[in-house]
Order: C-alpha cells, then structure tokens, then sequence
C-alpha cells in the first residue's frame, strides 16, 4: 500500500510540475502598454484618446499609457527609443514608416495573424495591401483612410460656362473635360488659372496625382520596388501641362501657397485638397466648403481619361514594436482588434476625423458612419478611388526631393518632348538610386 501510495505522489508532483511548465511557456496578458501616437485626426488630442483607453481598460483590465508624437520630431523620437530598446509596445502612423521603414528593419511584430479571411474580404483592398511586406508579412493593422483630391472654384466655373464639364454629383471628370474647362477659365479670367507648383515636397501628392492621372501614367512598379515616372505617357501629360494656357509651373510656390491663392480667388483651381481643407478651408469664418468672397468650393477627382481616378491616399493604423516581451505583445494585439474590429471600431474611426478601411466589422456596419455630417458624408464618394499606395516604394524620400526637381526643370525648359523626356528620365534614374 505504501509503494502504491508513493507512486501516486510521485505521478501528482510530476503532473504538477509539467503544469508549471505549460504555465511558465504560455505567455500572459501584460496588464500595461503603451502606445505612441502621431496626430491623426483627434488620435492626437490627449482627452479624446483617453476616453477611448479608458473604455479599452474597463473592458480588458490592460491599462495603455500614451504619449503624443509630432510630425516634426516624432521620428527622431522613436529612432532614439528604438537605439535604446526603449520602444513602445503599440505605435500609430501609416505604413511608409510601420512596414517600409521599422518594419522593414526587423524591429517590428508580424501581425499577419491578426487578419482573418473576412477582415481581407473587408478591408479596402488598397489599404490592406499597403499593410503587408513583400514577404507576407504584415506590420500594421489599418484603421482609417482618406483620399486626396483637387478642388474647384464652382462660381468661377459656372461665370466660364466651364460647369458643364464636370461630373457635380460624382465629383468626376475625364482629362478631355478638364482640358476644356481650363481653356473656357482662361478665356473669362485669364491669367492664372492654377499652377504646378514645385518650390519643395509640400503638398507632392497633387502634382503627382494629377501628372499620373491626366494620361494615365504610372509612378512604380506594383511590387514597389522601382519608380517608374519615365512612363512616356507621364511625359505626355508634363508636355500638355507645360503648353495649356492659365496653368504655369511654379518653383516659388509649395502646395500649402497654392491652397491660399485659392481661398483668396486668385486661382480658380487646386491641386492639393482634402478633407481637411473641405471641413475648414480658412481661417475666416466664411464657413466648410468656401472661399474667402463666399465662393462655392467643389472637390474634384482628378481628370482621368476614363473618368475613373487613381486617388492618392492616407492610411493610419497600428503596428506591434518587438521587445521582447511576448505577454504585452498579446496585450497589444487586443488592443488592435478592439480598436480596429469590434464593435467600438467607430468610436476610433470618428476620433480620426477621416473614413474607416471597411465597412463592416464583426457584423456592424459602419459604412454610414459619417452620415450625420454632410461634407464627410459626401467625401465619402471619393474612397472607391483610392489608387496604389506606393508611399512604401524602395528610396521613397529620395524620390520627393526628386520630382519637384524635375517639375522645377520641365518648368524652366522649352517645352519640347526632348527637353521633358531629358528631365524626366534624369530625375527618375535618381529616384532610383542610379
């Protein structure tokens, strides 16, 4: 009885300890995080967040610290941070930072676990692909999206008879129209109509859009991995710039210059527009959606000559730094799928001021979100157009510094074919490293 009784023992300590190992393997929750964010939207007010942590805490127990970053500095803090393996566990940006740059360097989670099938089915496809490394990896989660676009002066166009080239109710037109309505602006105005401006890299993502979209041109490769700018049909479109009357290459200008003389009606068109500048376009109390002197302001896709825009974009989320500590790892994870897909997905969608990546999560549909606000509501039209994010293209701040040089160049030049080709495929090879 005695031996049956020590091998009974022995069996319990030996279950017991197995038990112990099993535990000791399997990580645990943290019970604290912290989360860096730079200023998306409200995601940058430290009252709106805390009332979206508070409610994150109350509902899991994982307490989130947070401190806010600034675009002016924001990197060098999280550089410093990451040299002295002091990173936070979550961060909050877009992913030329999260998966082409931290990411890419080996310093983020691969977080591709988190995206079951129905999320890929319902996430915007252009926002989900930007998510994801080349090698399937995935280093942010998408949250929210916006589109930029171009802007119109309505009244100026209406006094132009220009109005019947444009698409009011998609916000569309083809390159044709845009052509036409330029000419019947300049007809009634005269000089200037707008501007390709090309002072430095504020506001680049008109001037791209615009050039890649007038005559359907591409700026990389799909695997981004190469710019791809010298696309005889980009260099068409800087030709047909360069000759259209009212619209001038303009290298002492940036796009935030461009965004003023349009408030102030001195041009009837800009290229560099958002929602941002839809909800507030001035600092007077005109009103959203008008210029200085009251004028109707439009926005516009970008002429296309199917119609059919490739609008560049914004896309904020969230992504896992690797500390290794696989307990707040998971903690992180839950925070993600809280925020980004569950039923409080819209409280973080609306902290951000711009639209969700999906329209459904976990069965809610969210795709309504912003029909309590008029302006947002009819934004809303434009988010089919999201084009290829290629902000994660190889050399891509390289690549800025580059195009408004060349913009500058074509600008100074002839005009002739030869002369944009020559420009184009000078600042393209640098670009590309060459």
């Amino acid at each position: 009885m005695k031996k049956i009784i020590s091998l009974l023992l022995a069996l319990c300590l030996v279950v017991s300890m197995a038990s112990v190992v099993m535990a000791a393997d399997a990580p645990e929750g943290a019970s604290e995080i912290t989360l860096w964010t730079y200023p998306i939207g409200n995601w940058g007010n430290e009252a709106t967040v805390k009332e979206l942590t508070d409610a994150f805490t109350a509902e899991t127990g994982i307490a989130v610290k947070v401190e806010y970053l600034t675009y002016a500095d924001g990197d060098d803090k999280v550089n410093t941070a990451i040299t002295a393996k002091q990173a936070p566990d979550l961060i909050m940006e877009g992913p030329e930072r999260l998966v082409s740059n931290w990411g890419a360097n080996g310093y983020m989670v691969d977080i591709a676990d988190l995206f079951e099938e129905e999320d890929k089915a319902e996430i915007n496809p252009a926002a989900l692909a930007a998510c994801f490394a080349p090698d399937g990896a995935a280093y942010e989660y998408p949250l929210v999206m916006t589109a930029h676009c171009m802007a119109i002066n309505y009244n100026a166009f209406v006094e132009a008879g220009a109005d019947q080239y444009i698409d009011k109710e998609t916000h569309t037109w083809t390159s044709e129209q845009f052509l036409a309505a330029v000419n019947a602006l300049y007809e009634t105005f005269g000089d200037p109509i707008g501007a390709i401006y090309c002072n430095g890299q504020g506001g680049d993502q008109g001037t791209r859009a615009l050039v890649n979209n007038l005559c359907g041109g591409s700026f990389t490769n799909p695997e981004h991995t190469a710019y791809t700018w010298d696309d005889e049909k980009n260099i068409q479109a800087l030709k047909i710039l360069y000759d259209l009357n009212g619209i001038d290459y303009d290298a002492s200008i940036v796009g935030g210059d461009e965004i003023a003389n349009f408030y102030n009606g001195i041009f009837k068109m800009a290229f560099c527009w958002n929602i941002a500048q839809q909800l507030n376009p001035n600092s007077a109390d005109t009103g959203a959606g008008l210029t200085l002197n009251g004028d109707e302001i439009v926005f516009m896709a970008f002429p296309s000559e199917d119609g059919v825009a490739k609008l560049q974009g914004g896309i904020w989320g969230f992504g896992i730094f690797d500390n290794g500590d696989a307990g707040k790892i998971e903690a992180a994870k839950t925070f993600i799928k809280y925020m980004c897909d569950s039923e409080h997905t819209a409280d973080a969608v609306r902290a951000s001021n711009f639209f969700a990546v999906r329209g459904t999560t976990e069965g809610i549909d969210i795709s309504g979100i912003w029909s309590d606000n008029e302006i947002m509501n009819e934004y809303t039209k434009l988010m089919p157009m999201l084009g290829d994010y290629y902000q994660v293209t190889t050399n891509w701040a390289a690549a800025r510094t580059a195009w408004w040089n060349m913009l500058q160049q074509v600008g100074a030049g002839d005009g002739s074919e030869e002369a944009i080709a020559a420009a184009v495929a000078d600042f393209c090879a640098q670009a590309n490293g060459q």
